[in-house]
């Protein structure tokens, strides 16, 4: 009992230091993303290079089980049937452990893929590690076929995909 409770009192307090966090990312519209390859909820590593000619909506949090995080995930979960008609494939990554997190996925039905940055590469390759916490600044991005980054949403805005969307959306016209 008492180790849940530092364990959920050290969640709380990532997730809302994480939201006080600016987490500016030095990547810009128009960059090539960088290169990852992470494990996923769905026992396939995920690689950027294997996603060539799909648009992908990769969307940092801060921290499983935690109230904006979770609102985060239920909204990428309610609008993914419109992701997927505007071609985008979406993942949603954080450094908690795969175990972490395929139980958090399947406690709140994510059907989609949830990636474990535990090592910390792709959070601080694209500029989202905060490094004093070990966890990632909430950060969205959208890359387009090409591997460009065609769309960047930071900071509580981007709890809400709308935006993610509305980017892959567009790509999908173009």
């Amino acid at each position: 009992m008492k180790l849940t409770s530092l364990l959920l009192a050290s969640l709380l307090s990532a997730g809302s230091l994480a939201a006080q966090s600016s987490g500016k990312t030095h990547l810009k519209v128009g960059d090539v993303a960088p290169a990852f390859t992470l494990p996923s909820t769905t026992g396939k590593p995920v690689s950027l290079a294997d996603l060539r000619g799909k648009t992908v909506v990769l969307a940092f949090f801060p921290a499983a089980f935690t109230g904006g995080c979770t609102k985060e995930v239920q909204a990428y979960q309610e609008h993914l049937t419109k992701f997927r008609e505007a071609g985008a494939e979406v993942f949603l990554v954080s450094t908690d452990n795969l175990p972490t997190l395929q139980h958090w996925a399947g406690e709140i039905g994510a059907s989609y893929a949830m990636l474990s940055d535990f090592m910390r590469k792709a959070s601080r390759d694209y500029g989202v590690l905060i490094e004093e916490r070990g966890i990632a600044s909430r950060t969205t991005f959208v890359i387009d076929g090409e591997g460009r980054i065609q769309h960047i949403e930071e900071g509580s805005a981007a709890i809400d995909p709308t935006g993610a969307l509305n980017a892959c959306t567009r790509l999908k016209k173009s």
